[in-house]
């Protein structure tokens, strides 16, 4: 058997960071497996699935690297597909036509509500033999049995069970004609042969549901691994109000691709202590069955740290894909002029969490800056700072070769001359240059500079004194 599994977005919004993992874990199950992963969209919402959904959903997709081998399937584009199947539960007589209106259906949930039993329906249209009208509008209801179990053994959760008599006969089919969910899940996942279904937990009490629509066709039912919800730190269900939720907003905020991965895998799933793993490794070790029943707590430190681990060790070639993007909304394009990406990359790693933090710690080598960090001005830029700061430009204005080992001698040279502690020289230099405390070491920070704007901006630094 050749695993196949999907991940079958609603485009009513974002690809949160719940789709993205149950999207990841579907990935890896198939291609530990050799299988094939399928996308899907279920858009049979009119009024709530939007154009720009479904490019956020599959900007996300490609953003993460989750390459689906099948589709995007629509599946507004498959309603002959569906009406085909909901006929034939009609005249096999699975299926049925319910003529209840609107108001008797509050009538009878309100009813049941206030004798506090379970709202359902009452199956008032099951044995109907004709229609109150011939005109009469309708919707379809699956006939669900009556009696006995429904059994969904899950890879996740274990054997779960699940009485008929609680399932109502649910809608397959609006008075308008269109299918509902749990209809067109069937017949995509049976036309797809999805061998594997692996989605959020929520969805649960759809699968007793969906096995017994399968059952009246004649199907044999996919097998189910649903996963537990992410919570946020404060123990309550993952949602705007902890933060970013939109796989999209994480890549603005300057995380890598991979390591938003690599902790989403690590939500729910584990192999030993280990913490970082490749793609590879992922590929080869993750097992669905090995994934925790319990809910995961979403902590974004430990996203952080993954990323800055990421941006330490990844080969600045590939950061300098991600940076751009981050460095152009800033307005800066490196190709126009400047330091080289890649020794600006290299000079930053060791010191950035983010791709943003990256991109704003390069600015001052792309533009120049319109104000110095007040509090790094008001304690190094002082006229006890003049002499040291002539003499490095004199020095630095002579170099031969303009590179770190030769502007590291001028700026120890200057210290020992003035018999000053090399802090006391460096960090004047550097807020001259950078217009803030921080930079790379001072003889990397003034290579990548260059000759030119080094010497404008300590003599701008110099005339920022004189007027204070």
């Amino acid at each position: 058997m050749t695993v196949r599994t999907r991940f079958a977005p609603s485009p009513t919004g974002y690809l949160h960071i719940g789709g993205a993992r149950t999207a990841l874990f579907s990935w890896l199950h198939a291609r530990h497996h050799g299988g094939a992963f399928v996308l899907r969209i279920e858009d049979t919402d009119l009024e709530r699935s939007t154009a720009e959904s479904v490019n956020a959903i599959l900007e996300g997709m490609t953003w993460l690297g989750l390459e689906y081998d099948e589709g995007p399937f629509y599946q507004t584009r498959r309603f002959d597909r569906y009406r085909e199947v909901i006929q034939q539960l009609l005249d096999s007589g699975h299926a049925y036509r319910c003529y209840c209106s609107r108001e008797r259906l509050e009538r009878l949930r309100a009813d049941q509500l206030a004798r506090k039993e379970k709202p359902r329906y009452d199956g008032h249209c099951r044995h109907l033999e004709r229609p109150p009208a011939p005109d009469a509008p309708y919707v379809v209801r699956f006939r669900n049995p009556l009696e006995g179990t429904v059994v969904v053994d899950d890879l996740v959760r274990g054997r779960v069970s699940f009485a008929n008599a609680e399932l109502d006969d649910l809608i397959i089919a609006r008075s308008d004609g269109t299918p509902t969910y749990n209809l067109t899940v069937v017949v995509d996942d049976t036309d797809m042969g999805i061998t594997h279904v692996i989605r959020g937990d929520d969805h649960l009490n759809n699968t007793p549901r969906q096995m017994n629509i399968m059952q009246a066709l004649g199907l044999q039912p996919p097998a189910y691994a649903h996963v537990p919800m992410i919570l946020g730190p404060d123990g309550k269900r993952f949602s705007k109000r902890h933060g970013a939720v939109s796989v999209m907003q994480f890549r603005d905020e300057g995380y890598l691709p991979e390591a938003l991965i690599n902790y989403l895998v690590r939500l729910g799933w584990s192999h030993g202590d280990q913490e970082v793993f490749s793609v590879d490794e992922m590929v080869e070790l993750f097992d669905i069955r090995d994934v925790n029943k319990a809910a995961s707590t979403f902590n974004p430190d430990k996203l952080l740290w993954l990323n800055q681990h990421y941006i330490k060790t990844s080969p600045p070639e590939h950061l300098e894909r991600h940076l751009g993007y981050h460095l152009g909304r800033l307005g800066i394009d490196p190709a126009a002029g400047g330091p080289d990406i890649l020794a600006v990359i290299r000079a930053l790693q060791e010191r950035s969490k983010t791709l943003v933090e990256m991109a704003r710690q390069a600015l001052f080598l792309y533009q120049d800056f319109d104000h110095y960090d007040e509090k790094a001005a008001k304690k190094h830029l002082r006229p006890a700072a003049v002499e040291a700061l002539t003499r490095l430009r004199t020095g630095l204005a002579a170099l031969p070769d303009w590179e770190a080992e030769a502007i590291h001698g001028v700026v120890v040279g200057v210290a020992e001359v003035l018999e000053l502690k090399l802090g006391k020289v460096a960090q004047p230099l550097r807020v001259a240059v950078s217009g803030g405390p921080v930079s790379p070491p001072i003889d990397v920070t003034l290579e990548l500079l260059g000759r030119e704007r080094t010497l404008q901006r300590i003599d701008r630094a110099l005339a920022y004194i004189a007027g204070t």
